[in-house]
C-alpha cells in the first residue's frame, strides 16, 4: 500500500465534546494514538509520548480537504483552518483520522493565507504522511535524548517535532528545499517551544555541517540511498527511506548502519507503506480511463494458465517484481490480480478457473503474465526470500541481493536518485 492523500474531508469517527464545548484536541489524540497501539504501530515509550503531548492543530493550523470524488476531475480542495470555529469538527478528524494532513498546493507559501480559500486542480505539493507510517518509521529508528537526527523532507514539521521532543531540539536537523516549507515549520515548531535546526535545500546532499548524524530518515522516497547520507552516518548510527522504482504498489524500505569500523551495510525491506516520490522521480498510477479500458478487456487476448502468481502474501517477490520488470502498477481495488503498465499501456488481470487453473487476459505490448513468472522463477531459485541486502561498490553501484551462486537473486539500482529511465506518466 502506498501513501496517499484522503479522498475527503472526514477521515474517520473520534471522540468529540458536546457541541457547546466545541471539538476536544486532546481527546482526539488519545484516540489517535490508542488506534496507532492497537494496530501495532505504536508501543509505550518516548514516540507515544511525544505524540499525545503534540497538538497537531498547532503544528498544522491549516489544511487541504478534497471537495470532489476520487476519479472526478478536476480536483476541488478547499483550506481548512484550526482558528475558525465552523471548521474545527471536520479538521480535528482529518488532524486526527489517520490519512495524509495536505498543507501546501503547487509550492503556494503556507503562512498567510485566507481561511476558506479553494484550489482547483494542481498537486499537493506538502503534507503530513499518515499517522501508521509515521509511527512505525519513528519506534524503528529508536529515538532517545540526545542522539543527533537529520529529518530530511520537513513536510508539515511532525516527524521533526517528535524527534525534537524525544532527542532534544539542538540535536535536530530537519532539511527541504522549498522555503515556504522551512519557514512555516519554523514558525508553528516556535509555538510549541522547539528551535530545531531548519535548512532549506538539497535533502539528498544531507547537511554536512551537522554531522555525523546517528539517525537519519526521509519523509518521501528516493531511487537509491544518497551517497552523502552514508557518509554522514555516525558509527553505529541507522538510517530510514523508502526506495521505490516510481510505483506506489510494493514498496521497500532501506535500513542502513554503519559499523564501528565504519562499513556500511544496509537491508531492504517490502513494508506496508511507503513515501511518495520525491522531486524528479516520476509516481506512476492506473489513470480511472486505462482502468476502465482493463475493465471493459478492450483488445484483450483470453489465455488459460496452469501456473499461479504468487500469493499476496509474498511480499519479497511483489517488491523484487516492482525492479526487474519496472513501470507497473497493481489495481487494488479489483477483485481480481490486475497490473498495469502505464507507460506503454500494457495490462493484464488473472482469476481462478472453474478446472483449477487461472484465466489470464492481456493486451499492450509487454507481456506481464511472463514476467510476473520470469520473477516468480528467480525468486524461487533464490529461496522465496523476504529480504535483500545491499551491495555497496566503492565507485558507487547499489546493488540488491539474495540467495548465491547461480541461484543469486540480484538487481542494480539506478546511479542517480531522478532516473529517466522509470515511466513518469500514465496514459
Amino acid at each position: 500500500m502506498h501513501e496517499c492523500p484522503p479522498a475527503g474531508g472526514l477521515t474517520g469517527a473520534l471522540p468529540r465534546q458536546s457541541p457547546n464545548l466545541g471539538p476536544d484536541p486532546a481527546a482526539a489524540r488519545a484516540a489517535m494514538v490508542a488506534r496507532l497501539e492497537d494496530e501495532g504501530a505504536l508501543r509505550p515509550g518516548p514516540v507515544r509520548e511525544a505524540l499525545l503531548q503534540l497538538p497537531r492543530e498547532v503544528l498544522m493550523p491549516q489544511g487541504y480537504a478534497r471537495r470532489t470524488a476520487l476519479d472526478e476531475l478536476p480536483v476541488q480542495w478547499q483550506l481548512l483552518d484550526w482558528s475558525q470555529p465552523d471548521d474545527r469538527p471536520e479538521y480535528l478528524d482529518v488532524l486526527h483520522g489517520g490519512e495524509s494532513v495536505l498543507i501546501q498546493h503547487d509550492g503556494e507559501p503556507i503562512l498567510g493565507r485566507d481561511p476558506g480559500v479553494r484550489r482547483t486542480g494542481g498537486t499537493m505539493t506538502s503534507l503530513s504522511s499518515g499517522m501508521f507510517m509515521t509511527a512505525v518509521l519513528m519506534e524503528q529508528l529508536r529515538l532517545r535524548p540526545g542522539l543527533r537526527v537529520a529529518d530530511v523532507g520537513t513536510g508539515a514539521a511532525v516527524t521533526c517535532a517528535i524527534s525534537a521532543r524525544v532527542c532534544g531540539d539542538s540535536h535536530v536537523v530537519s532539511i527541504d528545499r522549498d522555503p515556504h516549507v522551512t519557514e512555516a515549520a519554523r514558525h508553528h515548531l516556535a509555538a510549541l517551544g522547539l528551535h530545531p535546526t531548519l535548512v532549506t535545500g538539497d535533502g539528498e546532499a544531507g547537511w554536512p555541517a551537522g554531522a555525523p548524524f546517528d539517525r537519519i530518515f526521509a519523509s518521501y522516497s528516493l531511487a537509491r540511498v544518497p551517497t552523502s547520507w552514508m557518509e554522514q552516518l555516525a558509527p553505529g548510527g541507522t538510517a530510514l527511506l523508502h526506495v521505490t522504482t516510481g510505483s506506489p504498489s510494493w514498496p521497500g524500505l532501506a535500513v542502513v548502519s554503519k559499523g564501528a569500523d565504519g562499513q556500511v551495510t544496509g537491508e531492504f525491506r517490502p513494508v506496508r507503506y511507503g513515501h511518495r516520490a520525491g522531486h524528479g522521480l516520476g509516481w506512476i498510477f492506473l489513470k480511472k480511463s486505462f482502468r476502465d479500458r482493463i475493465q471493459a478487456r478492450n483488445g484483450a487476448t483470453i489465455t488459460h494458465s496452469r501456473l499461479a502468481p504468487p500469493p499476496d502474501t509474498a511480499h519479497g517477490f511483489w517488491l523484487a517484481l516492482n525492479f526487474l520488470h519496472r513501470g507497473l502498477v497493481r489495481d487494488r481495488g479489483a477483485e481480481d490480480l490486475v497490473i498495469g503498465a502505464p507507460a506503454c499501456g500494457s495490462w493484464v488481470t488473472a482469476r481462478p478457473d472453474d478446472t483449477g487453473g487461472w484465466e489470464v487476459a492481456s493486451a499492450g505490448l509487454r507481456d506481464i503474465w511472463e514476467e510476473i513468472h520470469h520473477a516468480a522463477a528467480l525468486w524461487k531459485a533464490a529461496e522465496r526470500p523476504d529480504a535483500y541486502r545491499f551491495d555497496f561498490g566503492s565507485d558507487g553501484h547499489q546493488q540488491l541481493r539474495a540467495g548465491a551462486g547461480r541461484h543469486q537473486l540480484a538487481w542494480t539500482l539506478p546511479a542517480t536518485s531522478t532516473p529517466s529511465a522509470i515511466p513518469g506518466a500514465a496514459r
